[in-house]
């Protein structure tokens, strides 16, 4: 069985308020990686403002990726490699093409703040080309192309769940033992029940995180530390290292 790719949505000048409607569903699957959306917690404002055309449909993508229902299922909830990692699915299409991609990022969050992460893929050059002010993002890196990479063809196939899996009931990373070693990546389509086939938990694995400017180093003449984390404590150990006002410099596997 292959992974089903939705074709994408584009919101024209003449769309009907009926289109609009279809599209504001066509996001929130999406961005929120499939879920079921109860009525109260849709984003009502901001809905009415795209209908009404005060706000383009890559400002609702905005709006719906900063919601307190995504900041809660994917960044308060999963660790920091699934969060950004999904990030890169609903937002541009994509795996995480390498190390330093994923490490990017998550030090913007980390040291920028959450909304500082969402807007860098909004706002980016590849947004932009890919789906400007009026296409829906969608999975673009789930087909293969010339000159794109397997590896990065398998990557992203292995985050797509099928029409019936849902984001948010895997917390941890699909992809941090391949991003991180650079390796291979066996691509896995959905099974019978259009869902993706289990893989093995990389974050059991650990991984260096170094620190620059920890109010803890302060007694200290050395200007970096470095902690050695198993993958499943990143998330509190990342929090700890931000509240002390520290800014990490890089993360990699051990």
């Amino acid at each position: 069985m292959v992974a089903v790719i939705d074709a994408p949505v584009e919101i024209r000048g003449n769309s009907s308020a009926d289109d609009k409607a279809i599209a504001i569903r066509a996001v929130y699957k999406q961005v929120l990686g499939n879920p079921h959306v109860m009525e109260s917690e849709r984003l009502v404002s901001a809905e009415s403002q795209f209908c009404n055309g005060s706000i383009s449909l890559r400002e609702f993508v905005r709006a719906v990726a900063k919601s307190n229902f995504y900041r809660a299922r994917y960044f308060e909830s999963c660790a920091p490699y699934r969060f950004v990692e999904l990030n890169f699915k609903h937002l541009l299409g994509r795996a995480p093409a390498d190390q330093a991609e994923l490490s990017e990022h998550i030090q913007r969050c980390v040291n920028e703040g959450y909304d500082a992460e969402i807007d860098s893929y909004i706002d980016s050059v590849e947004y932009t080309e890919k789906f400007g002010e009026n296409i829906i993002p969608f999975y673009t890196g789930a087909t293969s192309t010339v000159g794109q990479k397997q590896v990065n063809y398998n990557r992203t196939l292995s985050l797509l769940q099928g029409i019936a899996g849902v984001d948010s009931a895997k917390k941890n990373s699909r992809l941090v033992d391949s991003v991180a070693t650079n390796s291979a990546t066996a691509a896995k389509s959905p099974t019978a029940n259009a869902r993706m086939s289990p893989s093995p938990d990389a974050t059991a694995k650990k991984f260096r995180i170094v620190v620059k400017g920890s109010k803890f180093d302060a007694p200290r003449r050395v200007s970096n530390t470095e902690y050695i984390v198993p993958g499943d404590r990143m998330t509190p150990q990342i929090q700890r290292i931000n509240r002390t006002g520290a800014k990490i410099v890089s993360i990699t596997e051990i």
